[in-house]
């Protein structure tokens, strides 16, 4: 595991190794966050709509069809148990 300083602003040097693998180069977002007592770093998507295409294909088309049909089925509920 690499160790590495802070400078005076606190910049860091990601080791080559890390950058290449994880594919930053200049110029890269990354995304810092504090968890607990350590921080991470992970890099953001060039295109973050790209990345995010397609996340969603094993949901259901259609929302509001599938709360049409939870509507329906409380419906019948509801005429089998009048009050």
């Amino acid at each position: 595991m690499p160790v590495v300083k802070t400078h005076a602003k606190g910049q860091i040097i990601i080791p080559k190794e890390i950058r290449d693998n994880l594919g930053i180069r200049p110029g890269k977002a990354l995304s810092v966050k504090l968890v607990y007592d350590h921080v991470e770093i992970r890099p953001l998507p060039d295109d973050p709509i790209e990345f995010l295409t397609g996340i969603f294909k094993d949901y259901p088309a259609s929302m509001s069809a599938e709360l049409l049909e939870e509507r329906k089925k409380d419906d019948k509920t509801d005429e089998n148990n009048p009050l």
